[in-house]
């Protein structure tokens, strides 16, 4: 590495620039680091020159690209620190121009963006090694220099200083938010950090642990380490294989997580903590920290008596087995090895549960061990009251085996959501009966009931060459009864063969997130602008994907296999419904920003035709449309509204499937479709056994 210490990655004086930083978590990240250290000199992103992200200590200048904020900036307050927020497809892009433009001035970059690829990493560290640039991550959080009161992204949350005070403990974890929660733990040890060091869990690290014990045993002031460990990878055992050789004068006290997730296949959540081969285990990490250690792990209730063995053992540390039982390991280093406290006073540790829900149990338990409900701190506590008074109305997690909200039966009138299926049955359709069973709530009008009921008509069919189809038939021809040629229509469709509809939901909650829609049924006058932005925004990311040899994340719902060879594509099932909502004097606006969008993909050079928005675009536009208020009112969860596109999809086929089962049934002939041998290709030559 090109840092020499800890400091080196991060220290008063340095500067920073951060990648995307008018994204979301960006520009927040960005605006409390800068009332906490004001390091940073200012961000870039595609399209947003000339705006600037306000904070408490001064406005953050917000450039087009990296190299215009290099040559803009004035050289006093040139970045020599880069933080990166791109998205995946867009990060190796990124690194290659800090490396052109920033390559005798930045000293290390940190990657915050988490899931890029293993080829993408690789490269981004060969092209900065040979820039003589530091990396860490991806996926890291960050870093925070206690002592010199500076940090480099999200590390330390809202308020840094009251879990990092400075002090002799330098903490380093696969997780981010570990550090901020060990770093405020060891406070009430009287100990306080000096730095605190997210590596990141990808799958490739690019700041392995063996690098960053060196950098801490150089740190004069980090006198103790505490290591956060996932599953995953060998950089542990790399690490202690180069302590033995190289020598760590400094105690590490390691809490090794993830032991029973593996035993129950449970992932962590890390992309790198998945365990392949047997030294990346839990267990196997726990067994070589435990060697080197020469010690068993910490007991919390053990009463350790000093002496010359216990000394040299703590020398080189000890692992713990529950996260809450660093700060008393610490305590135990320190005092039989005679190191001093960083604060005289220290506040011991105390239950403060945010949420006490004992039942029947709690009346029968003593009241010491029943404990009343704490105080949740902020910013959490401000989450949660928002959540009581929004996502959890109605939505109480039970036991739901004998209750259900959808349907009711006294013995005389079955019901659905409290209505009499015997009056709908009377006054009301089909489609009215599935939008009140899926959603909760009747169609507002007779314009929702038909449009429903034409989306269950579109996906009936596209021919009997479909996948769906060909499920039914070859269930037929097999000699199936009816419910087995339908449920082989439901298990031909997937993810590309119907799902693309739940795809289209996620993709239109993503592009209106951050527009005010009352009524998906009234003109909208951004939706042009909104569609070029997106239009633009997929074209840079399809050039950095494939600048970078990845495949890229298409736009759901456009294009279709039969409707694509004309200039201007149309699938005609959608343009039956799009007819409809016009004639009745109507738009739905997330179909009518799905043809602002082919355009606009055309125009722009994304794409050689204006595409087809294809019959699943429809279906997902027109049951988002119906599920809006509900969604508004946060009376339905995200996954009920991408759920029901794909139902309304496979409900329509699946009769469609019964249809191609009778007609089979009626006129086909027994194994009509079977492959003759001889149109069967083989791709293997014949073997000898």
């Amino acid at each position: 590495m090109r840092a020499g210490n800890l400091a080196d990655l991060l220290k008063k004086g340095d500067w920073v620039a951060v990648s995307n930083i008018t994204g979301r978590e960006a520009s927040h990240v960005s605006a409390v680091s800068q009332k906490y250290c004001g390091n940073i000199s200012g961000g870039w992103a595609l399209g947003k020159g000339g705006q600037k992200i306000e904070t408490s200590k001064g406005d953050i200048p917000v450039f087009a690209t990296f190299e215009e904020l290099f040559r803009l900036t004035p050289p006093e307050r040139l970045p020599n620190k880069i933080l990166v927020y791109s998205p995946p497809e867009a990060v190796f892009g990124e690194v290659k121009e800090i490396v052109k433009y920033g390559e005798k001035i930045v000293e290390t970059i940190f990657i915050v963006t988490e899931h890029v690829s293993v080829e993408v990493t690789a490269k981004i560290y060969q092209i900065c090694q040979q820039a003589n640039i530091d990396v860490i991550g991806c996926n890291t959080l960050g870093i925070i220099n206690s002592h010199d009161q500076v940090r480099i992204g999200a590390v330390g949350g809202e308020t840094p200083e009251e879990s990092f005070r400075p002090g002799s403990v330098t903490v380093i974890s696969n997780s981010g938010n570990m550090v901020g929660t060990i770093s405020s733990d060891l406070l009430s040890a009287g100990m306080g950090s000096s730095f605190g060091l997210p590596t990141g869990k990808d799958k490739l690290i690019l700041s392995p642990l063996k690098e960053l014990l060196l950098l801490a045993e150089r740190d004069e002031k980090t006198k103790l380490i505490v290591l956060y460990v996932e599953p995953g990878g060998t950089y542990e055992h790399d690490a202690l294989e180069a302590i033995k050789e190289d020598g760590l004068s400094k105690p590490l006290v390691v809490y090794v997580a993830g032991e029973i997730a593996e035993r129950h296949h449970i992932s962590l959540g890390h992309a790198g903590s998945v365990v392949e081969g047997s030294k990346s285990s839990a267990r196997a990490k726990k067994q070589v920290f435990d060697g080197y250690f020469g010690i068993e792990p910490f007991r919390f209730e053990k009463k350790y008596h000093r002496g010359p063995v216990l000394s040299a053992s703590l020398a080189k540390g000890i692992r713990v087995q529950a996260l809450h039982h660093i700060p008393k390991a610490v305590t135990l280093i320190v005092s039989v090895l005679g190191m001093k406290k960083d604060f005289s006073s220290s506040k011991p540790l105390r239950l403060n549960p945010w949420f006490v829900s004992l039942g029947e149990l709690g009346k029968r338990l003593p009241a010491d061990l029943s404990p009343s409900p704490g105080i949740v701190p902020e910013p959490y506590g401000e989450q949660v009251n928002e959540q009581s008074k929004h996502l959890l109305t109605g939505m109480i997690r039970q036991s739901m085996r004998k209750t259900s909200h959808a349907s009711s039966n006294d013995g005389v009138t079955p019901r659905i959501y409290g209505y009499s299926l015997l009056d709908i049955m009377k006054e009301r359709s089909l489609a009215a009966a599935l939008i009140l069973y899926w959603t909760g709530e009747l169609p507002r009008d007779k314009f929702e009931e038909r449009l429903a009921e034409m989306t269950l008509m579109a996906a009936l069919t596209n021919g009997p060459g479909t996948i769906s189809a060909q499920g039914a038939k070859l269930a037929t021809s097999a000699g199936n009864n009816p419910n087995t040629a339908m449920i082989a229509t439901l298990a031909t469709m997937g993810l590309t063969h119907g799902g693309n509809g739940a795809k289209a939901v996620r993709f239109l909650l993503d592009s209106f997130a951050d527009l005010e829609i009352d009524d998906p049924y009234r003109e909208y006058g951004e939706l042009q602008k909104l569609a070029v932005k997106t239009a633009d925004d997929f074209k840079k990311k399809k050039t950095a994907a494939k600048e970078a040899g990845i495949e890229y994340e298409r736009i759901p719902c456009l294009g279709h296999p039969v409707f694509r060879h004309e200039a201007v594509n149309y699938d005609p099932r959608e343009r039956i419904i799009y007819s409809y909502i016009k004639e009745s004097g109507r738009e739905n606006v997330f179909l009518e920003f799905y043809h602002h969008l082919v355009l606009a993909l055309k125009e722009n050079g994304s794409t050689a035709v204006v595409l087809a928005v294809n019959v699943d675009a429809v279906i997902a536009s027109v049951w988002l449309g119906i599920c809006w208020p509900q969604i508004r009112e946060k009376q339905m969860t995200i996954t009920r509204a991408v759920d029901i596109s794909f139902i309304a999809f496979a409900l329509g086929r699946v009769a469609g499937g019964a249809g191609e089962f009778l007609d089979h049934q009626d006129f086909g002939t027994e194994m009509d479709m079977r492959i003759p041998v001889k149109e069967c290709r083989t791709l293997t030559s014949p073997r000898k056994l």
